[in-house]
């Protein structure tokens, strides 16, 4: 750029940033917004070509505005060797858009994180191009987001692929989905959100490097009762399920290498097989807000942190198994947002005998949204301060500020059996 006078006949100094090397000016331009990079190209012949090599493009399309070659155009014009990320948002109200030859392109380039957002009005799916699949070793991360169709007659080839999000895409059958995920023998991060059965009966995730998967559905009209999911995933460690409520079965055949398990709202599953199988885990959180079974002789050896949500009967039923079963517990999280007088039926009944990890282990108490003048809150409260031995610190939230008083009183006056307990309001 040329030196450039100011109001005044004061001269700027010499544009500096257009001196610095490419690569760090790359650097720079990849933590902009594309659309800004490539208005850069107008301030000198220099500028005219970098944004060209810029490894990470982030791009939105409302084909209403853009042709489809306009698209094709912009994204031929890229010239970098690796294409670190693609980020395409796209709305196609007329369908005119070749998705196969935007992911060709980007598979060209050697992109490594592919995340793809279409949207059509109608609601029609895209069939992602499953012959482009037959061998990729560089993408290393792709995120599917709406009205997409996979449909793979075979096995897929995503030799380097460690993350996978698919929300709300639609697998043509079942052999897709084991076709997809075979084929991604590096894979350790899975989200998957959907309609429930919308698209595949049973859902089989088994992929021997998973070590996160998250599983959420949401509610559709549409939603018809039965199948589940199958899940084997021996180097599994971090669990996210929320929301199977149409579902039958939510199998977890092999996860032994669990450490955090959140389940939440999960209704008609068999859930007995889903608290047997998180034993290896050291931090659970639970919400099931119908009845569920619990798995005889089952014991959470590991478990030192236990987050609840209690709702009813159920909940103090499922703290109570949780009590008997975790010898190890040092940390407990309740919320009880239920405001109205206790009903009859969803009394407290307190263990038989003080469980192991009140008598050695507890060290902390949350309790959220704490109803001091609930019958059977107060029971819960009352039993763990008197029984837990080690307990140093023990928190109590109300959201009325005046009633906080009161519940400070009444706690303070309960003997506790350990002398070291904060109470903290």
């Amino acid at each position: 750029m040329e030196q450039k006078r100011k109001i005044g006949g004061e001269r700027m100094n010499e544009d500096m940033i257009s001196e610095l090397p490419e690569a760090l000016l790359l650097h720079i331009l990849s933590s902009v917004p594309t659309k800004d990079v490539i208005a850069t190209s107008v301030l000198s012949k220099r500028w005219r070509s970098l944004w060209k090599m810029v490894p990470n493009l982030k791009l939105y399309f409302n084909m209403e505005y853009y042709s489809s070659e306009d698209v094709y155009r912009l994204l031929n014009l890229h010239k970098a060797p690796v294409l670190e990320s693609l980020h395409l948002s796209i709305e196609d109200k007329s369908a005119r858009l070749d998705i196969g030859i935007l992911i060709g392109i980007a598979f060209s380039r050697h992109v490594r994180e592919l995340v793809l957002d279409h949207y059509r009005e109608d609601e029609t799916t895209v069939r992602f191009p499953s012959v482009l699949c037959s061998y990729n070793n560089t993408l290393e991360v792709l995120k599917l987001t709406h009205d997409f169709l996979l449909d793979f007659p075979s096995r897929v080839c995503f030799d380097a692929l460690r993350e996978l999000h698919l929300y709300h895409v639609q697998f043509k059958d079942e052999a897709s989905v084991c076709n997809l995920l075979s084929g991604c023998p590096r894979l350790q991060d899975l989200v998957v959100e959907r309609f429930s059965n919308f698209d595949v009966e049973t859902y089989t995730i088994a992929v021997p490097s998973l070590q996160r998967l998250t599983i959420e559905e949401e509610y559709n009209i549409s939603d018809v009762d039965g199948g589940g999911y199958v899940i084997n995933a021996p180097s599994l460690k971090c669990l996210n399920i929320k929301g199977l409520c149409f579902n039958d079965v939510c199998l977890i055949e092999n996860a032994p290498e669990l450490v955090e398990a959140k389940i939440e709202d999960v209704s008609d599953v068999d859930n007995e097989n889903i608290l047997a199988s998180l034993t290896s885990a050291k931090r659970l959180s639970f919400y099931f807000p119908l009845e569920i079974k619990y798995p005889i002789g089952t014991i959470f050896y590991q478990l030192v942190s236990l987050e609840l949500h209690i709702q009813g009967t159920n909940g103090w039923n499922l703290f109570s198994f949780m009590l008997d079963s975790s010898p190890k517990l040092q940390s407990i999280k309740l919320d009880s947002p239920y405001r109205g007088d206790c009903p009859v039926g969803w009394e407290w009944n307190q263990p038989k005998r003080v469980p192991e990890c009140l008598l050695l282990h507890l060290e902390t108490l949350v309790w959220r949204g704490y109803g001091w003048g609930r019958e059977d809150e107060k029971q819960v409260a009352t039993y763990i301060l008197k029984n837990a031995r080690q307990l140093k610190k023990a928190t109590f939230t109300e959201s009325k500020m005046e009633k906080r008083r009161e519940m400070l009183n009444e706690l303070a006056n309960v003997v506790r059996a350990s002398k070291s307990c904060h109470l903290v309001f």
